[in-house]
């Protein structure tokens, strides 16, 4: 049974994960590099479960016991008594290889890794650990406490326990499952990540304006959102690096990157976070 789950990253997505796992009950230790990076993970927690409350879809008492569920530190040792470390630190293979060595050495033999990664092979990332059979790849979503969706990943290693103590844990924080195979983009960006990268293709061509190209997908796809809105929240950085493993994983040209992509990144243009991405944020 998985009843304590560390996490490695206090930002977006390793806050998120935290804010799911203790509103579900689950005692949760997140670390990061810096107290500043955890003090503003759990602010964005604190505020998350406020909205939360002002919806009326958790009590205060709920909140504050979700919160007391959350211990931050620095140190990664405080991991030991965890049955699963989830890593969910930034998209760069090298250093989440090195994350997951280091937590190798301080974490108990018999608990799952797992990790965040969106595009990353889980097969090699299985093989830098001392635990391929029980390393798995979870792949939450952006906002995590409003998306229903965990995509798990088996590597080629990832033992079918492994798989179905993964299950049993996203049942448990009130996430739907599905399983993908170890592929570049797994499933779902597999489909979603060469559609943005379309649409920027299309831009680039003058095909029609930004607005004109997000309202087609949503008005006449039923998308809830553009896909050059999507891009600007994911981050244009993070898109042109999803695209550039597909480009080298499938050494197919069909997911080259768009230009206007890598010139956007080039430009510091990265989307919500730097307030200009194909759209402007008045940041």
């Amino acid at each position: 049974m998985i009843e304590q789950i560390g996490i490695v990253g206090a930002g977006t997505m390793g806050n998120g994960i935290a804010q799911v796992c203790a509103a579900a009950g689950l005692p949760v230790v997140m670390t990061d590099i810096s107290d500043a990076a955890l003090t503003r993970g759990m602010s964005v927690v604190s505020s998350s479960l406020e909205r939360l409350v002002n919806k009326q879809k958790m009590t205060d008492a709920d909140r504050q016991a979700a919160l007391a569920r959350i211990t931050t530190t620095t140190d990664n040792t405080k991991f030991s008594t965890c049955d699963l470390v989830i890593e969910a630190a930034t998209e760069n293979e090298e250093l989440k290889v090195k994350i997951l060595k280091d937590l190798c050495t301080k974490i108990r033999p018999q608990a799952l890794l797992a990790t965040n990664t969106s595009s990353i092979s889980i097969t090699k990332l299985a093989a830098a650990t001392d635990r391929p059979d029980r390393f798995i790849g979870m792949h939450f979503f952006n906002p995590v406490p409003l998306m229903a969706l965990l995509e798990l990943i088996r590597g080629l290693q990832t033992s079918d326990d492994t798989h179905a103590k993964a299950e049993a844990f996203a049942k448990r924080v009130g996430k739907v499952a599905i399983t993908a195979k170890n592929s570049p983009g797994f499933a779902v960006n597999r489909i979603l990540c060469p559609m943005i990268n379309e649409a920027i293709f299309a831009l680039q061509e003058g095909i029609a304006t930004a607005e004109d190209l997000d309202a087609g997908m949503k008005l006449g796809c039923n998308h809830p959102i553009g896909p050059l809105a999507l891009a600007d929240m994911i981050g244009l950085d993070t898109m042109l690096s999803v695209m550039e493993v597909f480009y080298e994983g499938f050494n197919d040209p069909k997911y080259r990157p768009a230009p206007l992509l890598k010139e956007m990144v080039a430009a510091g243009h990265l989307g919500r976070k730097t307030g200009q991405g194909f759209y402007s944020y008045g940041k």
